[in-house]
């Protein structure tokens, strides 16, 4: 019972902390860019259709990258309204889906779930929560990929990283590993940090 309260403590923490950020333009992990990781990876794939979910998607700069490669079924969750309400401006256009809600409360069915180090911002408490979601959020052939944090940080605020040993140990239980590396293609101050993943959910 300790431990669900702790959780669901660190959970509205989150929510109040990156509302903050965003309305105080404090906003500096901001790549203005898709991740050059994760854009490599996007011009890999081929199904124009497949239902694709960003979580904490920040300022999305991956899903304009989609759309901009004709993907047609993106789904954004971010926790901070300040952000989705500007995102919902931004992609007013578009079929983006954006919703302003808690990842973990989260629902729908997805081929692949883009991570752009959202697992990072989350604390590490709720990393378990964070892999079982993205289990059940997954068809039963669904993927997840992109870019983790592996560099040695220290401080209470996000990033919080994990060794390449603790990422295989804590998705191997629900997935199977393709490819997890050093990424070779990261922006400058970020060379050296990232790993590259792709995963697929262990069918039952």
């Amino acid at each position: 019972m300790k431990d669900e309260i702790k959780v669901d403590q660190l959970k509205e923490n989150t929510q109040k902390y990156w509302d903050e950020r965003y309305q105080n333009s404090k906003t500096d992990w901001d790549m203005n860019q898709v991740s050059p990781p994760l854009k490599i990876y996007i011009d890999s794939l081929n199904d124009k259709k497949i239902n694709i979910l960003i979580p904490g998607c920040g300022n999305a700069y991956e899903a304009e990258y989609l759309l901009q490669c004709g993907f047609e079924n993106v789904s954004l969750v971010d926790i901070s309204k300040t952000l989705t309400d500007k995102l919902k401006e931004k992609f007013k256009n578009n079929k983006i889906k954006i919703y302003n809600e808690d990842f973990f409360n989260h629902s729908g069915k997805y081929d692949l779930i883009l991570e752009q180090t959202f697992f990072c911002a989350l604390y590490p408490e709720l990393r378990r929560n964070y892999i079982d979601h993205c289990e059940k959020l997954l068809k039963q052939d669904g993927k997840m990929a992109g870019v983790l944090f592996y560099k040695k940080m220290v401080g209470s605020e996000p990033p919080f990283i994990a060794s390449y040993e603790e990422y295989m140990a804590l998705f191997s239980p629900k997935f199977t590993f393709n490819i997890l590396e050093p990424c070779t293609n990261s922006i400058a101050p970020r060379l050296g940090s990232e790993l590259f993943f792709e995963i697929e959910k262990i069918k039952i």
